[in-house]
């Protein structure tokens, strides 16, 4: 059962980063072939940023009322339909399909944490790494292969389109092979009604850490090979550029949880990678053709732990599955909808014409807002909740 449960994971998380990271390496085309200028790009690569955060609270909601399995089919049902949808000619399939997919994978991406943090509570760092790694895996896969499917298929409707297809796959693999219990009238909501978490200190650095480095995130899938095609580099190539960094996730997310136990808590290993993040974005935006593709390393091992990390603090920092469930949708629901002001500022700012170093400046303050917050998000604490029903911080246990 628990391999099992770790394929289908991975074959879930596999499809919640193509959606992202494949318009980004076709925005010229869309952008001409459309009429679309740098804000409209910028509206559009914000818009399932901010959807992953308006819709990730539903994800508890739904959990209670239908049981989390079912929760990410209908999540993996609307994501193959959004994508399904994007590969519609006009404006308005591409901006509704694009929203769909965003809130498609907020609602996934919410209850994931839930399910690691029942089935494997004790190994929940190193299972959050394991699926973290499928994220990026597909988020590579969607950035290298969008060009060449464009090609392949003849439009770049088509390409996104595509996307549909693993989709479906995982939502069929899901709910054949995955239990599908409707939840019993109380089960669900036993222990799950703690008040006060928008109160909690870790709760909101948790939450605001998440959402730095979820900016860097998506200003790097909706906007990094625009950048780069500033920088006089091809589109395939900055296409390639992108897809190779965000293959090199992989490796750092599935080793960041293995670093962090090399420490006391999880703050040298968060300091390390965000250190990475910084070095990747100078490389890429400000140094020299010779250093492009130790940058794209750097930026890649940077993100991919960061992030991996970052999600594992949502079951570390929990002391059982309902509390991870309801930190889950107020990290990912607040912070992604914080993390949607990168991509659309960075469009903004774009549109009148700022240049690379400021465009940098604005990642920088991204990278030293992250490693604040990390000294304190970081630190070995977790939520649980008193007699009264409130929240409270404790000092974490080891394990």
């Amino acid at each position: 059962m628990r391999i099992g449960l770790f394929l289908l994971m991975a074959l879930v998380g596999l499809n919640l980063r193509p959606a992202l990271s494949s318009l980004a390496p076709l925005l010229a085309r869309v952008q001409l072939e459309l009429g679309l200028s740098a804000a409209a790009i910028g509206v559009l690569t914000t818009l399932p940023v901010l959807c992953l955060g308006l819709f990730a609270p539903a994800a508890p909601w739904l959990s209670r009322r239908i049981g989390i399995e079912r929760t990410l089919s209908i999540a993996l049902l609307l994501l193959a339909v959004a994508l399904l949808l994007r590969a519609g000619e006009g404006l308005w399939p591409l901006f509704a399909g694009t929203a769909m997919a965003g809130a498609a994978i907020g609602i996934a991406g919410t209850v994931l944490p839930v399910l690691v943090k029942r089935e494997l509570p004790r190994g929940a760092d190193l299972v959050t790494g394991f699926y973290t790694m499928a994220l990026c895996l597909g988020g590579a896969l969607g950035a290298g292969l969008s060009i060449p499917l464009a090609e392949w298929l003849g439009s770049w409707q088509r390409s996104l389109g595509s996307w549909a297809l693993p989709a479906l796959v995982a939502l069929v693999c899901w709910w054949a092979m995955m239990p599908q219990p409707i939840p019993r009238p109380g089960h669900q909501r036993h222990g799950i009604m703690g008040t006060g978490l928008l109160r909690s200190p870790l709760a909101w650095q948790v939450t605001l850490l998440m959402g730095c480095q979820s900016s860097m995130a998506y200003i790097v899938f909706g906007w990094l090979p625009t950048l780069l095609q500033r920088r006089d580099i091809g589109e395939a190539e900055a296409g390639v550029l992108l897809g190779a960094s965000v293959f090199v996730q992989l490796f750092s997310a599935l080793g960041a949880p293995w670093l962090a136990r090399l420490g006391r808590d999880e703050r040298p290993a968060l300091l390390l990678l965000l250190a990475l993040i910084g070095a990747g974005f100078y490389c890429l935006l400000l140094g020299p053709p010779v250093l492009r593709w130790p940058g794209v390393v750097a930026l890649g091992l940077g993100q991919g732990g960061s992030f991996s990390l970052a999600l594992t603090l949502l079951v570390l920092r929990s002391s059982t599955p309902a509390i991870a469930g309801q930190l889950s949708a107020m990290t990912q629901g607040i912070g992604y909808c914080l993390a949607a002001l990168g991509p659309l500022l960075v469009g903004v700012l774009l549109h009148f014409e700022a240049s690379i170093g400021g465009i940098w400046a604005l990642l920088t303050g991204l990278v030293v807002a992250a490693m604040l917050l990390a000294l304190l998000a970081g630190r070995n604490r977790h939520l649980d909740i008193d007699e009264q029903g409130r929240f409270i911080t404790r000092q974490q246990q080891p394990v």
